[in-house]
């Protein structure tokens, strides 16, 4: 009786992964991006902006309970949500941009899991030690020394995500206020929540999924090939120039297979592999390689970043092209204008915008009244909204081809006074006197003005006027 072929296992358990430390330009413009970008994270709620008495004094504030979002001099309100789209198909464009002209730049050098993740490794270096150190410590029994190294790794990364959960919360609500309950219990629980699962997912994430995430969590790996193209450029391997490899002075290689691109990698992979899914572009293998031949005497960039097209120049014998050639093409430049464009388009709207909106609804049950002597009535409802930060008066006009008269429901004359940062409800009235077109005609075109009072602001809204048609 035959047995049964087994079947491949489509789980592979996760080997740890301990990055050694190198020193090279990249690895130093990764760790002035994790500076900036986390000083940026934890400082930014904390910046004061003085907006006048009746508005909050936070620089960045996303003011869910009263429906805005302020940054520094910006204040956007919910019916100019578009700047936000706007903001968000530029961060797409940009992806787009940068992966095609450098591949991955984002995941290797300002993606947040990329920044936490290299936080979480400085802190286990500072308390284990380099990768030997950790490697060994990994293999090891649980003993004193084990347990109060992981004890104290442990409870820094525990404090890192706290402050990660901390600083994201303080963004939607006033930082000191919210830091003072917090410590006294008097926060709302959906603060302890949400600050206790970002905690959790930071020290999760940073600590143990690290290039997990990466790998199966995020999108972005297989989103990216069709960003790429030939003329990308991305790390790779000059396999021409480094096989075959072997021991120094026993190859024609100028690889001596030392793995110290492999062992300061952050995904764990081998770059003389070829390009892989998992590689992050974060340059760490090309600084380890580089120190290495400057210590042979062989030349620099036996790793770097090369595009496809450079690597049958090479092969052939030729220079590869130039890094702007690379940069500046007609996809790059496409994505470059189109982002430009959106975000001229943004600044344009963002100064041209009214510091009045206004909106007028028809009464549609009945959509006229015939009043005593003849004359017919129509009603709206208008939604008068100050985006100012103090209080401001309004007049309010209506004009038409057919002549109509404006009244202000609970109002004396045709001015109302609406309070800073608020939004008034108010119903007016339309009136045509018997006899006239704007009362016989089905329809008739009006348009409702409003304009603030001691200043040239002034807005309209067209709508239209029904008449008892004869």
């Amino acid at each position: 009786m035959s047995t049964p072929e087994t079947e491949p296992s489509l789980y592979a358990a996760r080997e740890p992964v301990f990055p050694r430390r190198v020193k090279g330009t990249f690895r130093t413009l990764k760790w002035w991006i994790m500076g900036i970008t986390l000083g940026i994270y934890y400082i930014t709620p904390w910046l004061r902006w003085d907006r006048g008495p009746s508005l909050p004094d936070q620089a960045v504030l996303v003011d869910l309970a009263n429906r805005r979002f302020f940054f520094f001099m910006i204040e956007i309100w919910p019916h100019e949500f578009y700047f936000v789209a706007g903001l968000l198909i530029m961060a797409g464009l940009g992806l787009f941009l940068f992966t095609s002209a450098a591949g991955r730049v984002w995941c290797g050098y300002a993606c947040p899991q990329t920044v936490w993740t290299d936080l979480f490794i400085l802190v286990e270096r500072w308390i284990e030690g380099d990768r030997n150190a950790r490697v060994r410590l990994y293999k090891q029994k649980w003993d004193a020394e084990k347990i109060r190294k992981r004890a104290i790794k442990w409870t820094v990364w525990f404090l890192i995500g706290l402050a990660t959960g901390g600083a994201w919360i303080f963004y939607f609500t006033d930082a000191p206020t919210l830091l003072k309950d917090l410590v006294t219990g008097q926060a709302h629980p959906i603060a302890y929540i949400t600050m206790l699962i970002l905690t959790f997912t930071t020290f999760f994430f940073g600590g143990f999924a690290r290039e997990q995430i990466c790998i199966y969590a995020c999108p972005w790996p297989r989103i990216q090939a069709a960003m790429v193209d030939e003329d990308t450029l991305t790390i790779a391997y000059r396999d021409w120039r480094g096989e075959p490899r072997g021991k120094l002075g026993t190859t024609t290689g100028d690889c001596i297979d030392c793995m110290a691109c492999v062992n300061v990698c952050p995904m764990g992979i081998d770059i003389r592999n070829g390009q892989q899914m998992a590689c992050i572009t974060c340059g760490l293998c090309i600084d380890a390689c580089n120190d290495v031949m400057d210590r042979i005497g062989k030349p620099r960039d036996l790793i770097g970043y090369l595009a496809l097209t450079d690597e049958t120049r090479e092969r052939a014998g030729e220079p590869a092209k130039s890094v702007w050639s690379h940069v500046f093409r007609p996809r790059t430049v496409l994505y470059t204008v189109l982002w430009a464009g959106i975000g001229i388009g943004l600044i344009v709207a963002l100064f041209m915008r009214s510091p009045i909106d206004l909106n007028v609804t028809p009464v549609r049950n009945p959509t006229f009244v015939t009043l005593s002597d003849g004359s017919i009535r129509n009603a709206y409802d208008i939604r008068l909204r100050n985006m100012h930060g103090t209080d401001a008066q309004f007049t309010i006009a209506a004009t038409s081809d057919a002549f109509v008269t404006l009244a202000l429901e609970g109002q004396d004359g045709l001015t109302v006074t609406v309070p800073a940062n608020e939004t008034m409800s108010q119903r007016i009235y339309l009136t045509a006197a018997p006899g006239t077109r704007a009362a016989v005609e089905d329809r008739s075109d009006v348009r409702i003005w409003v304009e603030e009072l001691g200043t040239t602001n002034r807005v309209h809204h067209d709508t239209i006027f029904n008449g008892k048609e004869e």
